[in-house]
């Protein structure tokens, strides 16, 4: 088989974004569904009561939340190629691939974390202290761990498309809000009113990639068409 035969995105602009990004949105979206509801700031009596009455659910959502790690990761490397392809050599697509990666990581510590918790909540007698404690972690990593990392992720890929001209303002600056948001809400580790940010930053960051996913061009040319599109005649 000769180069010719291989698709021009395939060699030019790396692997498509959308597939991966809409199966991490899938995951995302599901593992919040079947999330049992457990609150980092409940009683232990209460975590444990109701992590052993959603037990299946729980392990479900957490092992969700584990396999979600690996579209976004795949995501992080694909656009990282395709900043690269379209000649955006700086600093940024770097270091959206360290948030990214690092994001990744937070989400598969995040499941297994809730996975433990909830075998130990199906034990027999009262390990309330050890599930309550894997709660914690698992909302640290998933929560503030998460958010903080990819917002790196979503400032190193909105910063060169917009001085690039790469993808329409408006998304690119939504994105540097969502990251300004995301080093807010760090802080909710110590300040829990401002745990309400991390949803903000989760699933409108899930908006934002996705929307990424299907805007960025494949290749220069497609680039320089869109800032010069040829005159209606």
């Amino acid at each position: 088989m000769t180069s010719d035969a291989v698709p021009t995105h395939a060699r030019r602009g790396g692997p498509p974004l959308l597939a991966p990004a809409l199966a991490w949105a899938a995951l995302t979206v599901a593992a919040a569904v079947l999330h049992p509801g457990t609150r980092p700031d409940a009683d232990p009596a209460t975590t444990l009561a109701l992590l052993r009455d959603h037990v299946v659910a729980a392990q479900l959502s957490a092992t969700l939340l584990l396999a979600s790690a690996v579209p976004l990761a795949v995501w992080v490397a694909a656009v990282h190629h395709r900043l690269h392809r379209l000649g955006l050599r700086v600093a940024g697509p770097t270091l959206g691939l360290a948030g990214g990666l690092l994001a990744a990581g937070m989400l598969a510590l995040s499941g297994v974390a809730a996975w433990a918790g909830a075998a130990l909540a199906a034990l027999p007698g009262d390990p309330s202290a050890a599930v309550v404690g894997m709660n914690q972690l698992s909302f640290a990593a998933g929560g503030a761990g998460f958010v903080v990392a990819f917002g790196l992720l979503i400032a190193g890929v909105s910063v060169p498309t917009l001085l690039g001209r790469t993808v329409p303002s408006p998304l690119a600056w939504a994105g540097l809000v969502l990251a300004a948001v995301a080093v807010v809400a760090v802080l909710s580790l110590v300040v829990p009113p401002l745990q309400y940010l991390l949803p903000v930053v989760r699933f409108g960051g899930l908006i934002w990639l996705v929307w990424v996913s299907a805007v960025l061009p494949v290749t220069r040319r497609r680039v320089a068409e869109a800032r010069d599109p040829e005159p209606v005649r």
